[in-house]
């Protein structure tokens, strides 16, 4: 189901909004899921609510083709799932082990990209990974390896910000993913660069700066966001690269509290308002 009245300055670009994984047992204190709701029963019930997920568990642990494929049975054909690269490819790096493990990461989620669902691998690098040689080095093979998905590099080090960066990744066809997390020196910025014509990403991590890099989530991302900080977004950034590109992904991981998904209702709504068009669940 799309919205009615698309803006021209938007062009045709249609817009998925979800959240940055959907199995959170808090999520059922918050009212979002029924009360009892098991995590089992969680993803059958969330694909009602929204038309994407991220899997946050794959950059705990490698997928597995047979759990990959449980899991898109329980969704409806037309939702999309963003598979977040294992850690062991981006944060633990073994020199000598990750070409093969890039190799189980692409054959674990082999069912998304023969059922068309898979909306973007997110390569997600830490805080601390600079853009030295040897990590542009690493960068440079790693995408090389996983080269034919759909690729979407989050940075979190500022040093990463440059026009050579974004124009090797639209080289590439990788796209850049935009982020909204606190204003903190040496963090990569809040941007509306689109370099991939056929997707742009944007995840919403929150603005809790006490929080921030604390190493406990429950405090990272407990963040409400105000509609009118939202509407911002809608205003300066989303509108921009929804005229740059064909498709567009915006997702919360703000999850403290259900806060994510409420978030989530309101900026789609407001994707409406302004007249874009939005795919629904």
């Amino acid at each position: 189901m799309e919205g009615e009245g698309r803006s021209e300055s938007a062009g045709s670009c249609r817009l998925w909004v979800g959240t940055c994984g959907y199995s959170y047992t808090e999520w059922v204190e918050a009212g979002f899921y029924p009360p009892g709701t098991k995590s089992g029963q969680m993803l059958s019930l969330y694909v009602q609510k929204f038309p994407i997920t991220e899997l946050n568990y794959t950059w705990y642990q490698m997928p597995r083709a047979e759990a990959i494929e449980r899991q898109r049975g329980q969704a409806p054909p037309q939702f999309l799932f963003a598979a977040k690269l294992t850690r062991s490819l981006t944060h633990e790096i073994e020199p000598d082990l990750w070409r093969d493990q890039a190799a189980t990461f692409r054959d674990g989620i082999a069912p998304l990209v023969q059922a068309r669902q898979l909306a973007a691998v997110l390569v997600q690098l830490p805080p601390g990974f600079d853009r030295s040689l040897k990590n542009r080095s690493y960068l440079a093979a790693l995408l090389d390896e996983l080269e034919g998905l759909p690729l979407a590099v989050e940075f979190r080090h500022g040093s990463w910000a440059t026009d050579r960066v974004f124009a090797e990744l639209e080289r590439r066809g990788a796209t850049l993913v935009s982020v909204d997390e606190p204003n903190l020196p040496g963090l990569f910025p809040a941007l509306d660069v689109v370099t991939n014509p056929d997707l742009f990403y944007v995840r919403f991590h929150g603005r809790n700066a006490a929080g921030w890099g604390k190493g406990k989530k429950q405090l990272q991302f407990n963040y409400d966001y105000t509609e009118d900080e939202l509407r911002e977004w809608v205003e300066e950034k989303i509108m921009k690269m929804a005229g740059e590109a064909r498709e567009g992904v915006t997702v919360f991981n703000n999850h403290v509290r259900a806060q994510a998904p409420r978030n989530a209702f309101v900026l789609a709504r407001l994707l409406l308002e302004y007249g874009l068009i939005l795919v629904r669940a």
